[in-house]
């Protein structure tokens, strides 16, 4: 496979595709790290019922935050892209997507007030409050204007104030979320900590907004152009969200106590993590497959989508040969449930981890194939009724294995319906977008990656448990023995994955080498 090098000068960007793959990997890695921090002491504080109340309604709110993007980011990082370097035309452009979310802002805003009101449930004890603060996350979102530093591959930027911002978070959560909070405050504390960071983002990023965009009116401003391609991924994002967050909100429903919302939190925790990391580089890659599209010589364009796949297959495979042995460490740490007396919580979150962890690289591959191919090549019809059928597939398994089979533990039935419905969804847009994805997905460099990853699979299945043994601490000490436990096996599943990559030449842990480096840049 062609590894993607630019010249420094290059007119699709003056960052490097690397350095900006780099930087964004930093920032989604510190991301992970301080949520890691946090996210044991929030589960341990707040406990499975109120972790999957505060779940639920963040879910429901997330709803008419898609309601109010309406795919307005994502098409307008398209269209600022092609005229980032006029200074006039861009901001012209950044001027109509703005105002264009405003108002779509403020109708979503209307129909969840609506909704609110007319029905009951939602208005029982404290839900109705809590979604009215969380509501301020797509409130403030308006001002973010975070699609305008995308466009122009601020990413540098972007990654100081997203690290700086949760780091803030994180100290405010040790600070005002302790156990002598009252219980009835729990919930919204932790809510107000988490919206805190939209809020800073949005006052920060218009604050150096007028560095980059004037917003002096300069002609008018033509929406009906938007409006068909924007009614498709419209469509896409809220099938996308259904499909996404249906688990919840079916979770929710069975479950009237929210304890199983809470189970399938922590156990999708470090599934989300994974793919969140993934995704996140659709920031470097989504601008550039958009550019090198438009020209001629499509060369570039699969050479970036065959090494953005590398990249997933890279992360993705060692990610799941890890996480499945070391489920139940994994889980009990992030939840908190390693001690006695502490048994009835989070139940089922392990295998729930188990079952999904494919998603990792399912899921992600899915989003590739939509930012990087579907989205430059204006196909993203495909990508709405592939969602359309796997939304369907989701709910109708992931019921009637609730109600049916798994009756007495729904979260394992939805946790299936969910996997299974991914991999039908993976298939469909592979077999749609053929002539660009089968190599970069099936080709030897991932084969490697692949074997590789089944290797330290094995390998942690098996040197996990004697670990396990061999250490001193059990009952109430018992999290001293899953943390050790753990870096001793990430540990030797690094040096065998990297070293054995290394030892058969795969192209990403080959290209740090000073050698291959040189080879490189006389190639290009």
């Amino acid at each position: 496979m062609e590894q993607v090098v630019e010249k420094k000068k290059d007119n699709g960007g003056s960052s490097n595709v690397r350095t900006n793959i780099i930087i964004n990997l930093i920032r989604t890695l510190t991301l992970t790290v301080l949520s890691f921090i946090t996210f044991p002491y929030v589960c341990r504080i707040l406990g499975d019922a109120t972790l999957g109340l505060y779940t639920w309604a963040n879910t429901f709110v997330y709803y008419f935050l898609i309601l109010a993007k309406i795919s307005i980011p994502n098409i307008a990082i398209r269209e600022c892209v092609k005229v980032r370097d006029d200074k006039k035309a861009f901001s012209h452009k950044v001027q109509q997507f703005f105002l264009l979310q405003a108002f779509t802002t403020l109708l979503s805003f209307s129909l969840m007030v609506v909704i609110m009101f007319s029905v009951t449930s939602l208005n029982e004890g404290s839900m109705a409050d809590l979604i009215f603060l969380l509501s301020i996350n797509f409130l403030a979102g308006v001002f973010s204007f975070e699609w305008v530093y995308i466009s122009l591959e601020k990413h540098f930027y972007i990654a100081i104030r997203s690290i700086t911002l949760l780091a803030l978070s994180a100290v405010l959560t040790f600070v005002f979320l302790t156990k002598k909070t009252q219980p009835e405050m729990e919930i919204f504390i932790y809510a107000s900590i988490t919206i805190l960071s939209t809020v800073l983002t949005s006052l920060i990023n218009c604050l150096i907004l007028p560095k980059y965009v004037s917003f002096k009116k300069e002609g008018p401003y033509d929406f009906k152009v938007l409006l068909k391609p924007l009614f498709v991924l419209f469509m896409i994002s809220f099938a996308l969200t259904l499909y996404n967050e249906t688990d919840i909100l079916l979770l929710g429903f069975l479950d009237s106590t929210k304890s199983s919302v809470g189970s399938y939190s922590v156990g999708v925790k470090g599934i989300d993590i994974v793919i969140t990391i993934i995704t996140s580089l659709y920031a470097v890659f989504m601008p550039r497959a958009n550019y090198y599209y438009q020209k001629e010589d499509k060369r570039f364009f699969r050479n970036l989508v065959a090494y953005s796949l590398n990249i997933t297959f890279f992360i993705a495979i060692p990610a799941i040969a890890t996480m499945i042995p070391m489920a139940v460490p994994i889980t009990s740490l992030i939840s908190g449930n390693y001690s006695s007396g502490s048994t009835d919580q989070f139940q089922n979150s392990a295998l729930v981890l188990m079952i999904l962890s494919f998603m990792m690289l399912t899921y992600s591959i899915g989003d590739n194939i939509y930012t990087e191919i579907l989205l430059p090549t204006k196909r993203e019809r495909i990508y709405l009724y592939t969602m359309l059928i796997g939304l369907v597939l989701n709910v109708g398994l992931s019921l009637l294995l609730s109600l049916t089979i798994f009756k007495s533990e729904p979260v394992l039935g939805v946790a299936i319906g969910t996997g299974v419905a991914d991999f039908s969804i993976l298939g469909f847009l592979l077999w749609n977008t053929r002539e660009y994805s089968f190599k970069a997905v099936i080709n030897v460099n991932n084969l490697k990656i692949s074997l590789f990853g089944l290797v330290i699979g094995i390998v942690s299945y098996f040197v996990g448990p004697v670990i396990l043994k061999a250490l001193p601490w059990t009952g109430e000490q018992i999290w001293k023995s899953y943390c050790l436990e753990l870096v001793i096996v990430v540990a030797i599943d690094s040096i065998i994955y990297f070293g054995g990559l290394l030892l058969v030449k795969e192209h990403l842990v080959s290209s740090f080498l000073p050698s291959h480096r040189k080879e490189m840049e006389k190639d290009a």
